[in-house]
């Protein structure tokens, strides 16, 4: 395979996970904030995919393969908060500052947004939540980014 059409493969591969991201947000699955973070990379390593091909700098696939390497690093991070291996953020998981700063309308209002932990796994599949597919197929595009950036023009 030619770089251009590495570069398409793992660029196309965050933007095929992103569009899996936002399809399981409209069938109801609302994200979490690591989830959040967990497509910024994606984002990110898609733009750099087309000024890769635009450009044919080699640089930008050690870019794109950063960007791929970070989404999945978070990736790990939310499956082992998920598993309960480690402690996670205060302000997504079941470890935050509870109830005590909210009022009575606060807990009775239907219009507030609906909180989604970072420690509760909301979807799996062959036992793994949405994180670690993330992390998994992300580090697959690492592998693909490395190989496009190693290729000759």
């Amino acid at each position: 395979m030619t770089r251009t059409n590495l570069i398409f493969l793992a660029a196309g591969g965050s933007l095929l996970l992103l569009a899996g991201a936002f399809l399981f947000q409209s069938l109801g699955y609302a994200p979490c904030k690591m989830c959040l973070w967990q497509r910024w990379p994606h984002v990110a390593a898609v733009v750099i995919g087309g000024l890769a091909v635009v450009s044919g700098q080699r640089a930008l696939a050690w870019a794109g393969g950063l960007a791929a390497l970070t989404t999945a690093a978070i990736g790990i991070y939310h499956s082992g908060v998920e598993r309960a291996w480690w402690e996670g953020p205060a302000s997504c998981t079941g470890a935050g500052p509870g109830l005590g700063g909210l009022n009575g309308a606060d807990l009775l209002s239907l219009d507030a947004p609906a909180l989604v932990l970072c420690d509760q796994v909301s979807w799996q599949f062959l036992t793994l939540s949405m994180a670690s597919w993330n992390a998994l197929f992300s580090l697959v595009f690492v592998a693909i980014w490395v190989m496009a950036a190693r290729r000759p023009a």
